[in-house]
């Protein structure tokens, strides 16, 4: 049975389709099956790992616009064991669905929990039914996070959002796993402020180590490919790892 983990933050430019593709990447990497399930419809997933969706093909959002089946959208990547279901940039935030529960019983309908380890959702920042099927399907999060002071109020915003979601699930599965700081330099003293101010709120456990800032990362989406393929020495890829790692440990 696949756990399933959601990457999520309220506010956007946060670094969510960055983490989502590399921490996918480490996890196949490491001989886990991964399905990384992309519902922002900026559809960077899929630039991430190099695949090109063409207008018409089936997308993870056909489920939400009409009902459509998933595993007609599933597309291979170039590295073993790494899947995706790829976004619709053309569809309407707040059209189709309203069921919070969809996505959540489709892969279970589906044996998409038996055929991954691992599924990863990438999220869209806006509070809608998409940010909410992700949630009710998940059973851990993520939040990653610029370590700037608009974004440590964004994390307040979303945790109260995750205490309603987790509340209102009959299982009481969804838990938070951790927040992840992103394009960080401890240097810098807002960023050191911050960060501490997340880590008093919600516990020093639950911070991960950063991601410190490597324009690689930019520069392996414009490549296609995750930072552990495109340059596998830069900091980036190390961080990438070292966080893959202690969500493996927290997981056991």
């Amino acid at each position: 049975m696949a756990r399933v983990l959601v990457v999520t933050n309220r506010k956007g430019g946060t670094g969510k389709t960055a983490t989502a593709v590399n921490l996918a990447a480490e996890l196949a990497a490491r001989g886990e099956r991964v399905l990384l399930v992309d519902l922002d419809t900026q559809g960077h997933c899929a630039v991430g790992l190099g695949i090109q969706v063409k207008k018409g093909e089936p997308t993870v959002h056909g489920l939400f616009a009409s009902g459509s089946p998933l595993l007609p959208a599933l597309r291979e990547s170039a590295w073993d064991q790494l899947h995706l279901l790829p976004a619709d940039t053309l569809f309407e935030h707040g059209s189709g669905s309203r069921d919070e529960s969809l996505l959540r019983h489709a892969l279970h309908a589906e044996g998409l929990h038996e055929r991954y380890d691992t599924i990863v959702l990438d999220t869209p920042p806006s509070l809608d039914i998409l940010l909410l099927n992700a949630l009710h399907a998940a059973d851990w999060v993520l939040v990653p996070f610029l370590p700037h002071f608009l974004a440590g109020e964004g994390v307040r915003q979303l945790a109260r959002v995750l205490f309603r979601v987790a509340s209102s699930r009959p299982d009481k599965g969804l838990r938070l796993v951790g927040f992840l700081p992103i394009m960080c330099d401890t240097r810098i003293g807002q960023h050191k402020k911050v960060s501490g101010s997340v880590a008093q709120q919600f516990g020093a456990s639950r911070m991960l180590p950063g991601i410190r800032n490597d324009i690689r990362v930019a520069e392996s989406f414009a490549a296609g490919k995750p930072v552990r393929y495109f340059a596998p020495k830069t900091r980036a890829a190390e961080d990438y790892q070292t966080a893959t790692a202690i969500l493996l440990e927290r997981w056991q």
